[in-house]
C-alpha cells in the first residue's frame, strides 16, 4: 500500500495516482464545474470574469485550459495560451496540432527503432539443441 500527502490540505491517503487526496479531489470537480457552468452561461467572459463570480483562481483556470478540459473561444484564443515548443496560439492544451502530430512521430520513431535493434535474425537468435537424438 503506497500512502502520500495530499499537495493541497496536506492529509495523509492511500495514493491511487493522483496527487490530490479524495476530499481535495471532489472540491476541485466543484470548482471545475461552477467555472464550466459560468462560462456556458456567459460565453463572451473574461479570464477575470469568470474568476471573480465563480471565486476559481485565474491560475487554475489556466490549469483547467492547459489540462485540455476547457477550450477558448476563437475570437480569445491567441491572448493567452501558446504552444509550448513553438510558441504558436492554441485554444487549448500545451502543444499545438502541428507539434502534437510531431511528438507522436518522434515516439514512434524511437519505439521503431528500439524493436529494430532487438530483433534478429534466424542466425542470431538461441536454441537448444537435441542432444539425444536416436
Amino acid at each position: 500500500m503506497n500512502i502520500k500527502n495530499c499537495v493541497k490540505c496536506g492529509k495523509v491517503y492511500v495514493y491511487d495516482n493522483y496527487k490530490l487526496c479524495r476530499n481535495c479531489r471532489k472540491l476541485e470537480e466543484e470548482d471545475f464545474q461552477k467555472v464550466k457552468q459560468y462560462i456556458y452561461d456567459n460565453p463572451g467572459a473574461t479570464m477575470q470574469e469568470i474568476s471573480s463570480e465563480t471565486g476559481v483562481s485565474i491560475q487554475r483556470i489556466m490549469k483547467y485550459l492547459r489540462e485540455g478540459r476547457l477550450q477558448l473561444r476563437e475570437e480569445n484564443y491567441n491572448l493567452i495560451l501558446d504552444c509550448e515548443r513553438c510558441g504558436k496560439a492554441i485554444r487549448t492544451g500545451r502543444y499545438c496540432d502541428r507539434c502534437t502530430d510531431e511528438i507522436h512521430k518522434e515516439f514512434k520513431g524511437i519505439n521503431s527503432t528500439k524493436n529494430e535493434r532487438f530483433q534478429k535474425s534466424d542466425k542470431e537468435k538461441m536454441y537448444i539443441a537435441d542432444r539425444y537424438k536416436k
